[in-house]
């Protein structure tokens, strides 16, 4: 296993960081991974926000679902899925643009998440702990005049980064799906509940299976920050309406 794979098999969430800065070196080479990404159209339909003020930072770590790492990580960036540049670009011009529509979002989300994961393959590359914030996309109203966000720019990711602590690095990796349930040839299959149950099965543990289940039902699927999560897309998505 060559170098690469090794670092993106051995790459986890890491939501602890030292003491210990990231250099500015680091974090360029950081950002300019990122924008190295595959890019629709090679329009790079997103906009990364740099989150320096600790302020900012420690309300981030409240609105994002009472998570304070967040507010201790040295290096906080919220990869934001950006259909407004082209779209004033094209206007400024008199190009005469139609309003940016859910394509465009879903366009600019992809861009977004591909920039994301070559930040956090660069951070795995230098020795620094990456973790994904989902929750950037919930309680879209405050994220949107905190981050002062126009009407088609979306928060579609946050990504904290530092130094891991040690007791961080001691940490077994969580395991992922087998292959056979995850990759399906040529089309969709959709799977029975015995295969759902084979696929599954192993994240119950020690526990039954359907005690499992219902108790990751309710503490994700129907969670309340779930439910936040699909209002604020669903505002956001006025916007491209």
């Amino acid at each position: 296993m060559n170098e690469i794979l090794k670092s993106l098999h051995n790459r986890r969430s890491i939501r602890a960081f030292t003491a210990e800065p990231v250099s500015g070196a680091h974090k360029r080479a950081v950002l300019e991974a990122a924008c190295a990404a595959p890019t629709a159209g090679n329009q790079q339909l997103y906009t990364i926000l740099d989150i320096t003020d600790q302020a900012l930072k420690d309300r981030l770590a409240e609105t994002c679902d009472h998570q304070p790492f967040i507010a201790k990580a040295p290096v906080v960036l919220v990869f934001c899925a950006d259909a407004q540049k082209w779209y004033d670009a094209f206007e400024s011009a008199g190009c005469a643009p139609r309003k940016p529509g859910p394509g465009d979002l879903l366009l600019a989300a992809a861009d977004c998440f591909i920039a994301a994961q070559n930040a956090v393959t660069a951070a795995e590359s230098l020795g620094l702990g990456s973790c994904y914030i989902g929750d950037i996309l919930e309680l879209c109203e405050t994220h949107r005049a905190l981050l002062c966000l126009p009407e088609y720019v979306v928060p579609a990711a946050m990504l904290v980064l530092g130094h891991p602590a040690e007791r961080q690095l001691a940490l077994e990796k969580p395991r992922r799906c087998g292959l056979r349930h995850i990759v399906h040839e040529n089309a969709y299959r959709r799977m029975d509940a015995a295969e759902l149950r084979q696929m599954l099965a192993y994240k119950a543990g020690d526990k039954p299976y359907k005690a499992w289940l219902e108790a990751f039902c309710a503490r994700k699927y129907n969670s309340d920050f779930s439910r936040e999560m699909s209002r604020s897309v669903a505002e956001y998505l006025k916007f491209f309406e």
